[in-house]
């Protein structure tokens, strides 16, 4: 071979496409074109001594040099495609592995949970062809891998024997459920209530469609049978909606009317008014909201368009009422004055450890509060969590003071643990009355126990009063009856409390706070009687705030009898 032929032939193979299959062609090459060039190297050796032996000049073979280098520069860049190709192949089997194995756990998924035959066809042929389309896999994978496809393949058509074996129980189970569902929906038209008819309807349908399949020569009869059931109900419901809309229409027609009559009515109202021109407007503005609510609803959207129309005219009357009256906020900045000057007294008295005339003082403040009156709702629950803030921290600090007492109470601690074994074994039986007077006895050996040791209390405390209400629980009252003993059994459980006192008084504070929000109510309710002329529709309004006086009134006296319920301490 010439020594360019060598070159020319790694140039032709290195140009193919495929660099990875040429791989031992290019070796084998390059194997002769070494032996190629040894020999040549060899004869320029025996060359050069003889010349040298002649004295004659010494030859070179530049050619070959030459040819050398740029058969190993071609060779050198066939290796690092052939690198990046390899590495490529490398990548994709392992690619192609990952995604292989990927399709065994979807045929074991498949195998194990699919009950449904043609989908479990479906899902393996989709798996086969994918199949056939990955390309290699690393060789260290492809036997264990191609076994465990086979074994897969093995199982799927014996599990599909068996699912053919009760397939045909279930097409028949199938046709019954779905011949009583179109029972069923037949059955509707005896049903008044659209409501009713809507939504049996959708549960039927959602049934039907979850039954499954059924044999193929009943289906095109039952199927027009279901359709014809199903299309009778929605053309009754069509029916009944139409209808609707065409109210909906009317009652929307009837509002902006009614709109329109008071825009004229707001527009219309003179600047300055006496109180007497301000009560009959009010009862015609009364007399407006009261055929509004008549009226019904209309179309969604139009309906709440319409209705922010109409409101934002009340808004305006209401808003001159108001500032006709005045503000009664101006009334609750001064209670909230005196509050303010209560916390700061408290927080004043939070840090002192005269225990004794302390705690007096603060009980004291705790009365001033609460003779106070109510500081309205923007003022009111931030102040009480100040005051009751700084309350908390004296006598959380009165309380820490006196723990190191906590040995002597060791054995209270015994024998209100072995009263709460006795209280959690109880049993409620059948005569209430014995029950109650038991639990009470319970309460009243707990609190004649004494005290017992800091870290305890809340543990014991809750233990106790836990095994407590679930025996009341347990008692099943009703009414009034059930009313006041829970309660009582509140007060019981809250005098065994680490500071029933304190307790109580915030108990009782409570209580009276919800008194007074009750007649803040009361009197706005007893104000509002006065806006209503003599009319139809305003005797109408004026028994319903009567009848919410009255249950405000019931509200109170509820209260009350439990403050009379709780200690005096």
């Amino acid at each position: 071979m010439e020594n360019t032929a060598f070159l020319e032939e790694l140039k032709t193979l290195t140009s193919n496409e495929n660099l990875i299959s040429i791989n031992r062609e290019v070796n084998e090459l390059k194997t002769k074109f070494e032996d190629y060039v040894i020999e040549e190297e060899r004869k320029l050796q025996i060359a050069q001594l003889d010349a040298q032996e002649k004295g004659e000049e010494i030859p070179e073979n530049l050619e070959l040099v030459n040819l050398k280098d740029a058969f190993y520069v071609e060779l050198n860049d066939f290796k690092e495609r052939r690198k990046v190709l390899v590495a490529a192949k490398n990548e994709m089997q392992l690619e192609n592995l990952k995604k292989k194995k990927g399709l065994i756990a979807k045929l074991r998924e498949i195998i194990q949970h699919e009950e449904n035959i043609g989908a479990a066809f479906g899902g393996l042929k989709e798996t086969q062809d994918t199949w056939k389309e990955i390309g290699d896999i690393p060789r260290d994978n492809r036997d264990e891998i191609q076994t465990e496809y086979s074994r897969l393949i093995e199982d799927f058509f014996y599990n599909i024997n068996i699912y053919k074996q009760l397939k045909e129980h279930d097409l028949h189970r199938n046709t019954q459920m779905k011949l009583a569902i179109i029972e069923k929906m037949q059955a509707l038209d005896k049903v008044e209530s659209i409501k009713e008819v809507e939504q049996q309807l959708k549960a039927l349908q959602n049934d039907w469609e979850d039954i499954g399949p059924v044999s193929n020569d009943e289906w095109d009869v039952m199927k027009d049978n279901y359709w014809k059931a199903v299309r009778l109900c929605y053309d009754r419901i069509n029916t009944f909606y139409e209808a609707k809309r065409n109210v909906l229409n009317e009652n929307l027609a009837k509002k902006n009317i009614l709109l329109e009559e008071i825009k004229a009515f707001i527009v219309e109202l003179p600047e300055e008014l006496d109180q007497s021109a301000w009560e009959t407007n009010t009862a015609k503005v009364l007399e407006y909201q009261g055929a509004w609510k008549k009226i019904g609803f209309g179309p969604k959207k139009e309906n709440e368009e319409v209705w922010k129309a109409f409101r934002s005219e009340c808004d305006i009357f209401f808003a001159r009422k108001k500032l006709f009256y005045g503000d009664i906020q101006a009334e609750y900045d001064k209670i909230a004055e005196k509050k303010i000057a209560l916390v700061k007294k408290a927080e004043a008295l939070k840090t002192s450890e005269d225990w004794k005339n302390t705690a007096s003082q603060i009980i004291q403040l705790q009365k001033d509060w609460k003779d106070s009156g109510n500081a309205g709702q923007r003022n009111e629950q931030k102040l009480w969590k100040q005051f009751r803030g700084a309350c908390d921290a004296f006598f959380n600090a009165r309380q820490k003071h006196f723990e190191f007492a906590d040995a002597e109470f060791e054995g209270n601690l015994t024998k209100k643990k072995e009263l709460i074994g006795k209280i959690e074994a109880y049993k409620i039986g059948a005569d209430k009355s014995q029950a109650i007077t038991d639990l009470k006895q319970f309460a009243a050996e707990f609190n004649e126990i004494g005290k017992v040791p800091m870290k305890e209390k809340d543990t014991i405390y809750h233990t106790y009063k836990n095994g407590l209400d679930k025996l009341y629980g347990a008692l099943k009252l009703e009414g009034a009856e059930k009313t006041r003993v829970m309660y009582q059994a509140k007060i019981d459980t809250m005098s065994a409390s680490k500071d029933a006192g304190r307790t109580f008084a915030f108990e009782k504070q409570d209580l009276r706070k919800q008194i007074d929000t009750i007649k803040a109510e009361i009197n706005q309710l007893e104000n509002n009687l006065g806006f209503f002329a003599k009319s139809k529709g305003a005797d109408a309004l004026r028994a319903e705030v009567n009848k919410k006086i009255d249950k405000a009134n019931r509200d109170i006296e509820a209260i009350k009898q439990k403050i009379k319920m709780i200690p005096n301490e």
